[in-house]
């Protein structure tokens, strides 16, 4: 099953992209909406973005948010407690089995793969692993 939607990346496109998602898992919708998200936070209102659900060979769940700006790539930080925002990416990557950035030449796609839903485990909040060892550039 192949899911795929183009947008504009605006604060009104998260909840109607979670709409868009309704069928498919929490995990699923938690993630296509923070990687949309930072686009709209690092980038900046009113980019083009296309999101992408599928699910792959050996049963994992993909989901792609691409972008036209191939420079900013998205950064794994610790947010602190009081911390309005920077943790997205956090939840990202402990919701995730790995994640990753491919890198075109006009545009970038931050992805994830979720693991099939029975397999998933208890994610670690905070405890995300800031070194950054899930991103790939390809």
């Amino acid at each position: 099953m192949t899911f795929e939607f183009d947008l504009l990346a605006t604060p009104r496109a998260v909840p109607e992209l979670r709409h868009h998602l309704r069928t498919h898992d929490f995990e699923v919708r938690l993630c296509a909406t923070e990687l949309l998200t930072n686009v709209i936070d690092h980038l900046g209102e009113g980019n083009p973005v296309t999101i992408r659900v599928t699910d792959t060979d050996i049963g994992h769940t993909r989901i792609e948010v691409t972008d036209p700006d191939p420079h900013t790539l998205p950064a794994l930080v610790s947010a602190t407690g009081t911390a309005e925002s920077g943790r997205g990416l956090a939840l990202v990557d402990q919701l995730s089995r790995r994640w990753g950035v491919d890198q075109g030449a006009d545009r970038k796609t931050v992805w994830c793969e979720l693991a099939e839903p029975g397999q998933r485990s208890t994610p670690r909040l905070g405890s995300a692993n800031t070194s950054g060892s899930k991103i790939s550039r390809l």
